[in-house]
């Protein structure tokens, strides 16, 4: 059959961005149905099956649509499926995170929560995939494999995993192995017509889209193993899995309405994002939103974040300009990409309607987003938090945003954006708060300092310090923090390695560090002395101060790995 007369579905049950698979299938030059239907299945020639979120949630989504059984008999039929992230994970038997629900037990095997003893979890970032087989019996028969390059690298978002053993028949079934710091895991399962990966092709470049386009137009077939193959005679072992996970570069756009009323990208000088007085007084403008971040995309940024600074309050939600901004973005940019601003219940203008946090949080992903700041409301769910815990009560009561979504999306769909600002103290008995001892002294020469945190843009402080805010985020379900600084927006300065190598102690997902980059040697040296996981910049990209492209040169020269794949040129 070729591939213009074939029926491609794809399989969604309520997970998150499907957008962006919609926009690759799409930009390969292809189209794709929904499957709204068990009768559907009937008529799908090949399915993709996507997937976000809780295990539990996904197997209690298709059962009520009625998927289960039409899903098996599609697998049965000999058609091919392709499985994302948790779209590949329930073809297996099932999860630890939601150990009363079984998989489809399409697949052997068990997902396993990551231990985050000596790394952060979630597994977030761009990582290799290494073929694990001989040769395979598809290629040896001239028939279609994957394609999957072996030095490239794809996105991984998740916290559990399928652990990669190199034993018995599993081979048979797996088809890459990745290496995640102490442990290995499956990130692509390859038998007969089924066809899964853990990572997400569509926010994976040109090599992820490369990927799809294989899956698209070949039938990837994997032939039944040859006596040859069915011992472990060529099989990798996970010893032999190298851990190819990069520190990934961020590019920020904080987006306002200027006075105008149009949507530009600035930049503050520690918040302030107006010229002085004696140059007008305007909102800076450093460009449109969706040509700026395709621009980064085109440089080799890793992830494009979208900080939206304006309210919108006199407008329905739906007609925010951000969910456009996320639209017509997600069309050409195939990264992951995060929205910011505005994630809490609103009332619409007209006091009709009104969207839970969790519903805002829906709507961005369906527009195109991958992951939700919190900002404001992170701190006043911290506090709520602590509150409880001295009142003796629970404190995960399933009340706040942060764990509404989590549990909706997966927790790797939450990032909690930090606006904390230095405040001087004599000595650590001055202050009930914790407090960093400092190389930088206060204004009476002050050796000791605590983080405070802000809402409101960092127009208010709070009796709030960073490690009370990022514990609880944490505890509540939060996902990644975005650490900024206040003291170092803007300043070109350098990163405040006190502030980020204590929260990088405090907790165990991952830290972003943001604030105060001027230089590439900023880069390499917050990642060797706090160990974050991704740093992130925006007005030394906007004003090309320094490029993308030299921060990723001078860290791979630094001995950091990054992903070095370019995505300037077009698929053929």
């Amino acid at each position: 059959m070729t591939t213009s007369n074939q029926k491609l579905y794809l399989l969604d049950y309520g997970a998150g961005n499907v957008r962006s698979l919609l926009n690759a299938v799409e930009k390969l030059g292809h189209t794709i149905e929904y499957i709204r239907s068990a009768s559907d299945f009937d008529k799908a020639d090949k399915i993709i099956f996507p997937g976000v979120g809780a295990f539990g949630y996904a197997m209690k989504a298709l059962r009520e649509k009625g998927f289960v059984e039409p899903l098996r008999a599609f697998v049965e039929s000999g058609r091919p499926i392709m499985g994302i992230c948790v779209g590949m994970q329930v073809m297996l038997e099932g999860s630890d995170e939601s150990p009363d629900e079984p998989g489809l037990a399409i697949l052997e095997g068990r997902v396993r929560l990551f231990d985050n003893t000596a790394k952060a979890v979630p597994h977030m970032g761009w990582n290799g995939a290494q073929v694990v087989h001989g040769a395979s019996g598809a290629a040896a028969a001239g028939g279609a494999v994957p394609c999957i390059g072996e030095d490239a690298r794809y996105y991984f978002v998740h916290s559990y995993g399928l652990a990669y053993t190199g034993e018995a028949s599993q081979p048979q079934t797996v088809h890459t192995a990745t290496r995640y710091g102490d442990e290995t895991i499956v990130s692509s399962v390859w038998k007969r017509n089924v066809f899964g990966t853990q990572f997400h092709p569509e926010k994976s470049g040109t090599a992820g889209l490369a990927l799809l386009r294989s899956f698209i137009e070949t039938d990837l077939i994997r032939p039944s193993p040859s006596p040859q193959e069915t011992g472990s005679a060529g099989v990798l072992l996970p010893r032999d899995i190298r851990d190819s996970l990069s520190v990934r570069v961020i590019a920020c756009l904080d987006v306002r309405a200027n006075d105008q009323g149009d949507l530009v990208v600035t930049k503050g000088d520690q918040y302030d994002v107006r010229v002085s007085a004696s140059e007008g007084g305007h909102v800076r403008n450093l460009g449109k939103p969706v040509d700026l971040a395709t621009r980064y995309y085109a440089e080799g940024a890793d992830e494009i974040a979208f900080l939206n600074i304006t309210s919108f309050r006199n407008m329905p939600f739906r007609d925010t300009p951000m969910l456009e901004v996320l639209r017509q973005a997600s069309r050409c940019i195939f990264v992951p990409l995060t929205i910011g601003g505005g994630v809490r219940d609103i009332v619409d203008p007209d006091g009709l309607h009104k969207w839970t946090a969790v519903d805002v949080a829906g709507e961005y992903f369906r527009s195109g987003a991958d992951k939700v700041s919190i900002g404001s409301d992170a701190v006043y769910a911290a506090e709520r938090y602590w509150s409880r815990v001295a009142e003796g009560l629970d404190p995960l009561d399933g009340s706040t945003a942060i764990e509404q979504i989590a549990e909706r999306y997966g927790r790797q769909a939450v990032v909690i954006s930090v606006d904390p600002r230095r405040v001087y103290v004599a000595s650590p008995e001055s202050t009930a708060h914790h407090t960093v001892k400092t190389t930088i002294p206060g204004p009476n020469g002050e050796l000791y300092c605590w983080y405070q945190c802000t809402v409101k843009g960092g127009r208010e402080g709070r009796d709030t310090d960073v490690r009370q805010l990022v514990t609880a985020c944490a505890a509540l379900g939060a996902g990644e923090i975005l650490l900024n600084c206040m003291d170092r927006d803007g300043t070109n300065s350098g990163y405040d390695l006190e502030l980020i190598a204590d929260v990088k102690g405090a907790v165990s997902i991952p830290v972003i560090a943001s604030s105060g980059a001027g230089a590439p040697d900023h880069f390499s040296e917050v990642v060797d002395k706090t160990g974050a996981e991704a740093v992130l910049a925006a007005g030394i990209f906007h004003r090309r101060e320094v490029p993308i492209s030299a921060v990723k040169a001078h860290l791979s020269e630094h001995g950091t790995p990054v992903r070095l794949e370019s995505d300037t040129h077009a698929l053929s």
